[in-house]
């Protein structure tokens, strides 16, 4: 019995080109064979859906199919099988592509990859997030992405063309991938050019598909690449790596990948703009007598002095102990702010002294044999 194209889609006969595109791409991430790796009814239910939507998404085709079913489109191993890896108009497998990588689109970031009239398509522009540690965002540093993106199919180097053979130029347009077309009007002859229909542009078609990409030229796979952080970067920076994004079918060029990044906070450090700033805990006897640090910093121990009679607050400052100006020379500063830290719990011995200290610098204290102890003692 003949397979519904209109069911193996999930679609309504009414069904407009973009939810035919919808449906098509939602069926092909569920049975592509890289996510049912070794079930056969998952494979042979993938031609089918490619199929389905390589006829009606063709608005010639699907009438035919309309009316006559699938003799009318050639049945289910048409005379249009073969265009539909080699760039036909259908989408096949370079549709499922545009499911995986975002589709169409102009050649700007993140966007789709273009071409000139004849020839194989760029890739797709990719994005992906690294995630980078504190010191290797100040100082500079090489850290992995792994991404799955497009990649070159070892077997036919890209062509798409199975083994011992190679694409044959497009009898259409004559390997120019644009067709002339003269029409008579009130103004005389008038020649208009479109692409080629029958090899998408490509100025070439595939006879023999090669096994392994199903004449798309390319492969989903998972890749890492060491991406070269330099020093100075911070969160919501971003990077351009020409030619990592995702390979064009058929030899087409890569686009280029974006990393955009992601800093680790740093436990002791914090950052703004290319100065660092970092807290410096002092005991109030410290901050009023003086004291020595040993600061551990990014580079290295530096030695603090607290002078007597310092102010919570007060900002020491370290030149050129920041962070490297990603685009200009030096580094910003490293800034230390003293912060008093005022006991919680004191023993009997400790409260004694701090008293005495009050009195001689004639400080009044609260006391529970004060004026607040006596008007408590009034109302009990």
């Amino acid at each position: 019995m003949a397979d519904d194209y209109y069911a193996l889609l999930g679609v309504p006969r009414t069904a407009n080109s973009d939810e035919l595109k919808k449906a098509y791409r939602k069926r092909a991430r569920e049975l592509h064979p890289d996510a049912n790796p070794g079930d056969a009814a998952a494979e042979e239910q993938f031609k089918k859906v490619a199929r389905a939507y390589e006829v009606l998404s063709d608005a010639d085709a699907r009438a035919r199919y309309d009316r006559f079913g699938e003799q009318g489109v050639g049945g289910a191993n048409g005379p249009n099988m073969g265009d539909m890896f080699g760039g036909g108009a259908g989408g096949g497998l370079g549709d499922l592509f545009d499911a995986f990588f975002g589709g169409g689109g102009g050649g700007g970031p993140f966007g789709g990859g273009g071409r000139g009239p004849s020839g194989p398509p760029r890739g797709q522009d990719l994005e992906v997030v690294a995630d980078v540690a504190f010191e290797q965002a100040v100082f500079g540093a090489t850290v992995p992405v792994t991404l799955r993106t497009a990649l070159r199919c070892e077997d036919c180097s890209g062509s798409g063309a199975g083994e011992g053979t190679k694409p044959v130029t497009c009898s259409e347009c004559n390997g120019r991938g644009q067709v002339q077309r003269v029409r008579q009007s009130l103004l005389g002859q008038m020649v208009t050019s479109s692409v080629c229909q029958k090899c998408s542009g490509l100025g070439q078609v595939i006879v023999t598909r090669c096994p392994k990409c199903a004449g798309e030229g390319r492969m989903v796979s998972e890749k890492t690449y060491q991406v070269d952080v330099p020093a100075g970067v911070d969160t919501g920076s971003t990077l351009r790596l020409t030619g990592r994004g995702a390979v064009g079918a058929r030899g087409g060029a890569a686009g280029d990948l974006y990393v955009h990044i992601r800093v680790a906070a740093h436990e002791r450090y914090r950052r703004e703009n290319d100065d660092l700033i970092t807290d410096l805990p002092v005991s109030i006897a410290q901050a009023a007598l003086g004291a020595r640090y040993l600061l551990p910093t990014l580079d290295g121990d530096e030695e603090i002095l607290v002078p007597a009679g310092t102010q919570p607050g007060r900002e020491f400052v370290l030149r050129q102990r920041g962070v490297p100006r990603l685009q200009g020379r030096g580094r910003g500063d490293l800034r230390v702010r003293v912060q008093v830290q005022v006991p919680t719990k004191l023993s009997d011995a400790e409260v004694e002294l701090l008293k005495k200290l009050a009195e001689l610098r004639g400080e009044e204290l609260h006391s529970e044999n004060g004026l607040f102890a006596r008007i408590k003692s009034a109302f009990q």
